[in-house]
């Protein structure tokens, strides 16, 4: 009788990913326990525990992968058709359609109420998001559709907004939120990034559990 094939371990890493996912989009991250993710992949959860310290922190790997895999900012990177500005419209246009991940970090937002996970998501993305937005900023100015002096503050500022926008961090019902996004838009357009529209106000305030109420105002 033939044995089992061993799982290599990035095998089981994917799996377990796989398994997270499913399970985070069709039942929803508080739902999903440790065991029903090992259960769909097959194993034990002490296999689960090789790999990763906690749920919470399978849902960190797990966005930071999605974004990686269809990455907005590399897909505009190389398009000649688009000067700075558009690629940074282009590249938002292209985030908002990624539903898949941006399901995935919805689910995610009350794990940000733990200052540990928030201050790793806060510099992943500091680390990760600053370089990119600095590069077509950059570009927007040497092209002439971005006029600002201060490139360096808005890569640094943009990949935290979201945080703000966040009532899990600063505590904000539906019309708070909305008049942040409004504030929002009218600093990056002040500073020559006129990327904010009402269909990006939507969009946050579903993420963050204030879509219905919000939409009335708007």
């Amino acid at each position: 009788m033939a044995r089992p094939v061993k799982k290599q371990p990035e095998e089981w890493e994917r799996e377990i990913l796989e398994s997270a996912k499913f399970l985070f989009l069709s039942k929803g991250y508080e739902e999903t326990s440790v065991a029903d993710i090992m259960e769909r992949v097959g194993g034990a959860k002490g296999m689960f525990y090789r790999f990763f310290e906690s749920k919470e922190k399978v849902m960190q790997v797990l966005g930071d992968r999605m974004f990686l895999e269809n990455n907005p900012f590399e897909a505009v990177r190389t398009r000649t058709d688009l000067n700075g500005l558009q690629k940074i419209k282009e590249m938002l246009a292209m985030d908002r359609a990624d539903r898949e991940r941006e399901a995935v970090s919805a689910q995610a937002v009350s794990i940000l109420k733990d200052p540990r996970i928030l201050a790793a998501a806060v510099e992943a993305n500091r680390r990760v998001l600053t370089p990119f937005w600095f590069e077509l900023i950059e570009e927007g100015r040497r092209d002439g559709s971005i006029r600002t002096e201060y490139a360096k503050e808005l890569s640094e500022l943009l990949p935290l907004v979201n945080f703000w926008l966040m009532p899990s961090v600063f505590p904000a019902d539906a019309e708070e939120i909305l008049h942040k996004c409004k504030f929002v838009a009218r600093v990056l357009a002040e500073m020559g990034l006129p990327v904010v529209n009402e269909e990006m106000f939507e969009r946050t305030q579903k993420l963050f559990g204030q879509g219905e109420k919000c939409k009335k105002n708007l």
